[in-house]
């Protein structure tokens, strides 16, 4: 049985259409696993995206996600998924920039963008050149940074807790003790080469067994309320007899 979704399919000749309209805004068009993906010069980039709009029929802005390349000059990727309600079809498009060159916004084409720039800018910050309101969305006030560069600490820069002296939210430094900086790279599959707390039990060799000690009253004539009974005990049995 064949799956319920429909086979995603470029329609014919669409990668030559998007590419005659761009035409030199045009930088690269890759088709990979049944997806179109267009990168277009930076500072064209909201000339291309009315022209899909207008003319290709993509009148939706998905999403703006970015990819962040640090061996790159142009180390950030900036792209954006377009939806066409009329053909069925989606495509990407993508600019590159770096730290300081601004991309223009494509908010005066889709509102929408507002939001999808200021988490762009957020994570990796990139800035859009016409954003009316390019603040972080997705961080805590005063953060430092952007967290998803690939150069960005896993433990960040500062940490945050709430003082009873200042009777405030507070930051300070990272700080992390030395036992979460110890770190082993074994298989745990392969077993470890170190000692578990626990483990010494089981290498211990295993202690005699104790023989059992006899009952008091095992023994005839023993009845364990000491010597007198005893000897009581045994007269009596004696004499019946």
């Amino acid at each position: 049985m064949g799956h319920s979704a429909p086979k995603v399919v470029n329609p014919d000749g669409i990668a030559q259409e998007i590419a005659g309209l761009l035409g030199s805004m045009l930088v690269e068009t890759v088709e990979q696993a049944d997806e179109l993906s267009f990168t277009v010069a930076r500072e064209k980039l909201a000339d291309a995206m009315l022209l899909l709009r207008d003319r290709a029929g993509y009148q939706q802005l998905m999403e703006v996600a970015g990819v962040d390349y640090p061996e790159r000059p142009d180390r950030f990727e900036v792209c954006y998924h377009l939806l066409s309600v009329t053909r069925n079809h989606r495509v990407r498009v993508k600019v590159s920039t770096d730290e300081d060159s601004p991309v223009p916004t494509v908010t005066h084409i889709w509102p929408v963008a507002g939001w999808l720039e200021r988490e762009v800018f957020d994570m990796y910050g990139v800035i859009f050149e016409g954003n009316g309101d390019l603040r972080r969305i997705l961080t805590d006030y005063g953060f430092k940074g952007h967290p998803q560069r690939k150069d960005f600490p896993l433990t960040g820069y500062v940490e945050l807790r709430y003082s009873e002296e200042d009777k405030r939210v507070v930051y300070e430094p990272v700080r992390l003790a030395q036992d979460f900086r110890s770190f082993d790279f074994m298989s745990p599959w392969e077993g470890a080469q170190y000692v578990l707390p626990g483990d010494e039990k089981a290498a211990a060799p295993a202690a005699p067994a104790a023989a059992p000690t006899p009952k008091t009253t095992d023994k005839p004539g023993v009845s364990g309320a000491g010597e007198p009974t005893d000897s009581e005990a045994n007269k009596k049995s004696e004499d019946k007899a």
